[in-house]
């Protein structure tokens, strides 16, 4: 198949951070006296950032976020940053292989910094001249489709010959929404072995397991 350009998300699709991050998540509520498993917290935040995402928080727990989480994800989020994620496997030879004219971009609700940081972590900076967050760059993030239509705009691409690789329901959600053609990739730590079948449902094209079953995609 022949498409205009591709749009990354990049937790959970390039970088091992969902479940890590979900886990870490998980360990920061349970102890401020909110119990929560790691897979509850995939379950309800995955995919969320801002105040999309703390606005979830705060309904889960019944009342406003506490402090102390703040300061407690800012120590995590530092030592991450610092130290580097691995990369889901398959992506950075993926992303290697991709003809150099090829349009591409990063839709992610991370803010820019930490993709950024990341990204060079895997030696892909170079890879991605647009880096576009939802908490950043749009009013509305995910599942909004209003990242991926900014993004297909600024490469100058029609959105229905686009490309878009996401892993989470919430960001399937925005990319069916777009009007994309939507891969759900399953290749990350965090994907139970029903992942698909939920992307699937709510509008994935096509259901992978891995970054080979995308080059095969797309040629």
């Amino acid at each position: 198949m022949s498409f205009a350009g591709l749009l990354f998300d990049f937790d959970g699709v390039l970088i091992e951070s969902e479940y890590a991050g979900n886990a870490h998540l998980a360990e920061t509520l349970t102890a401020l006296g909110h119990p929560l498993s790691t897979e509850d917290a995939m379950a309800h935040f995955m995919g969320l950032s801002g105040d999309q995402f703390l606005d979830a928080i705060a309904a889960w727990i019944g009342r406003p976020v506490p402090e102390a989480f703040h300061a407690m994800r800012a120590a995590e989020d530092a030592r991450v940053v610092a130290e580097g994620v691995p990369p889901v496997k398959g992506a950075a030879a993926f992303v290697g292989a991709l003809a150099p004219d090829l349009p591409r971009a990063i839709v992610s609700s991370s803010s820019t910094r930490w993709i950024e940081a990341h990204l060079g972590h895997l030696g892909l900076r170079g890879s991605f001249a647009h880096i576009f967050s939802g908490r950043e760059h749009v009013a509305r993030g995910k599942p909004a489709p209003d990242i991926y239509l900014h993004a297909a705009q600024a490469l100058g691409i029609d959105i229905a010959n686009t490309l878009i690789i996401e892993d989470s329901p919430v960001g399937v959600t925005g990319a069916v929404a777009s009007g994309g053609y939507v891969v759900g990739l399953c290749a990350g730590q965090h994907c139970a072995p029903d992942h698909g079948d939920k992307l699937r449902a709510l509008g994935a094209r096509h259901i992978v397991h891995g970054f080979d079953e995308i080059a095969a995609l797309i040629g």
